[in-house]
């Protein structure tokens, strides 16, 4: 059977094993979003692709790291370089780990040297939601989302004073423990919340052959705090500050390259923040204006032993100021957006900060069945000049069951510091100021349908990404001379039976080198061509239980497609008891089959392993 033909049959086996028995749509079920059009909107009224992870699935994620809770969504497979605390990144449809943009309340965060977002230190029980838009987005955030934006929102406090708590044990001498405290009123609202978090974890490389191997315990420890706080003075007038800061040291195998280079302790220690203020004011009934100022920090140290041994710190100032305007039709969006990024290093880079000024504008429309999205904006950077992108797409709701979208946009990387500007060593492997930013052009098609308390789609994108920047022999120097296609297709079922609820994401992806030469038409490294997740949950009495099952296609380590990393299946469960009205006992168990798997050659991950806790949360 054709591929196209195989897809649309899995999209018709969904529809026929879940259309009898059901109700009519509930728009309650359909949450609100900001991501995918920068203003609220319900989800069944996007002409995107768009996921949201709930603090209830983030409840049952237990130790997890949020690279893993990523992983388990439609459209994204995760690498690690061992245990919690550890080099991860994520492929939002098959784009690299410095592709797609991570954002905290509204503001980016990252490296400007590697280009990445430290998702290893950002812990879920800071986290009330977590919003995935998948494909192309730099018409609305700008450099880097080729893959798609994943925008994670802090704990917010609403209602009466509710205090809430969680801790737990698990494997390897696991301990996870938060606190925090909420509330509001009509007139001011708050939240501040705490945790820690402490592993001995595991040995991050196993093989003894490795250049690196070093036979110890790669542990991890974490300090956090969020806290939030918004002050309404008047209707439709509303002044706030948020605030997140993440610590965490981590062990990691290294090498020296002297004698007793294996043998000495190897650590991290990587502080991310993020702090901004805000002032949402309705100058009209239908014109509201929103300024904002903030900083994020990425700031990372390497030691071996106590001798720091390296430094890179990332420091990004904001200035944005968005205008929502109602219109007869649809609603605008008029922003403008300042970004100032600075880098401070032990590494002697020749250029150490950058700004980028930005306009855009954007409109959102509902006319009888039909749905339109249309965005444009420009980016001034003073590394490499004038970037413009767009995004247009068109939806139309055939009943109110149905509905579908096609679109076509165009984003952008930029290059980073380390790309750039890193200092050759007697001319190699040096950075290079005459690089281009990488580009993208991507069309999609997706169908949706809806009923009652079951959804299901299934999206199609074909995604040509140009002058990828790659490290080339003899002397890997970058230079702007890949492309790549991402081509595939997701479909996905959530649904709900009385007290079953089950769900499953199927995930085509054909990430190929483009590129005239030995490796075109290979794989792209560590991406997997098949990838399924499902869950089934059951609600008994005080009981909630619930299974898990992904599994992943094998991949390659390397362009070259020599080293090949074997496909894996994971199984996972949840189970927790409410003891009584606030308070529940839970526990989850990982990888229960104890899979031995890598998603980085020599690299280990977690074997089987089990955390159980208690949590008060009020209701």
């Amino acid at each position: 059977m054709h591929p196209n033909q195989l897809r649309t049959a899995h999209a018709a086996t969904f529809t026929a094993l879940f259309s009898t028995a059901l109700h009519a749509a509930d728009p309650q079920l359909d949450p609100i979003v900001v991501t995918a059009t920068r203003q609220a909107t319900r989800v069944n009224e996007l002409t995107s692709d768009v996921s949201v992870i709930t603090r209830q699935e983030i409840d049952q994620a237990g130790e997890t790291t949020l690279a893993q809770l990523l992983a388990r969504q439609p459209g994204i497979q995760y690498v690690a370089n061992g245990g919690a605390g550890s080099n991860s990144g994520v492929f939002v449809r098959g784009a690299s780990t410095n592709q797609s943009i991570v954002l905290i309340d509204g503001q980016r965060i990252g490296s400007a040297t590697s280009g990445s977002a430290a998702l290893s230190r950002i812990p879920l029980n800071q986290i009330e939601r977590i919003e995935i838009l998948r494909g192309p987005a730099s018409s609305l955030y700008g450099a880097d989302a080729i893959g798609g934006v994943i925008q994670i929102f802090t704990r917010r406090g609403e209602g009466s004073v509710q205090v809430n708590a969680s801790t737990g044990y698990g494997s390897y001498h696991t301990t996870d423990t938060s606190v925090g405290i909420a509330g509001g009123t009509e007139w001011v609202s708050y939240s501040v919340q705490a945790g820690y978090t402490n592993t001995d974890g595991f040995n991050a490389i196993n093989n003894k052959n490795n250049l690196f191997y070093n036979r110890d315990r790669d542990g991890y420890y974490n300090r956090n705090l969020s806290a939030s706080i918004a002050v309404r003075p008047a209707k439709g007038q509303e002044l706030g500050a948020n605030l997140l800061v993440s610590k965490g040291t981590n062990q990691y195998d290294g090498n020296d390259f002297s004698a007793l280079g294996a043998a000495q302790s190897f650590s991290n220690d990587q502080n991310v923040g993020n702090y901004s203020i805000y002032s949402r004011n309705r100058l009209h009934q239908a014109w509201t204006s929103t300024l904002r100022l903030g900083r994020s920090t990425d700031d990372s140290k390497d030691y071996i032993g106590n001798f720091r041994d390296s430094s890179f710190k990332t420091t990004m100032d904001l200035a944005s100021w968005q205008n929502d305007i109602k219109l007869p039709v649809g609603e605008a969006l008029l922003a403008a957006e300042y970004n100032k990024q600075q880098v401070n290093s032990t590494t002697d880079y020749t250029v150490t900060e950058r700004t980028i000024r930005s306009l855009l504008a954007g409109w959102n429309g509902h006319i009888d069945q039909h749905r339109l999205q249309l965005n444009l904006r420009h980016d001034d950077n003073s590394q490499f000049g004038r970037k413009r992108t767009g995004f247009a797409a068109y939806g139309y709701q055939f009943s109110p069951q149905w509905r579908a979208h096609i679109s076509y946009g165009t984003a952008f990387r930029a290059p980073t510091f380390n790309e750039l500007y890193f200092p050759s060593l007697f001319g190699f492997a040096g950075g290079n100021p005459n690089l281009k930013p990488e580009t993208a052009k991507n069309t999609e098609v997706g169908v949706n349908w809806e009923q009652g308390s079951h959804r299901a789609s299934a999206v199609f994108y074909y995604n040509q990404v140009t002058d990828l920047i790659e490290f080339r022999p003899p002397t890997f120097v970058p230079v702007n001379v890949s492309k790549a296609l991402l081509r595939g297709a997701t479909l996905t079922y959530d649904g709900r039976f009385s007290a079953w609820a089950v769900g499953i994401a199927l995930d085509f992806l054909n990430p190929r080198n483009e590129e005239d030469g030995p490796n075109k038409g290979n794989r792209l490294a560590r991406r997997a061509e098949q990838q399924m997740s499902s869950y089934l949950s059951r609600s008994l009495g005080n009981w909630e239980f619930r299974g898990e099952w992904q599994l992943l296609g094998n991949r390659y380590d390397d362009p070259a497609n020599r080293v090949r990393l074997g496909g894996y299946g994971l199984v996972n469960l949840y189970a927790d008891y409410r003891l009584q009205r606030d308070w529940v006992l839970f526990a989850r168990a990982n990888n229960i089959f104890d899979k031995d798997y890598e998603t980085v050659d020599n690299y280990t991950t977690a074997g089987a392993n089990v955390f159980v806790g208690v949590r008060y949360a009020p209701k």
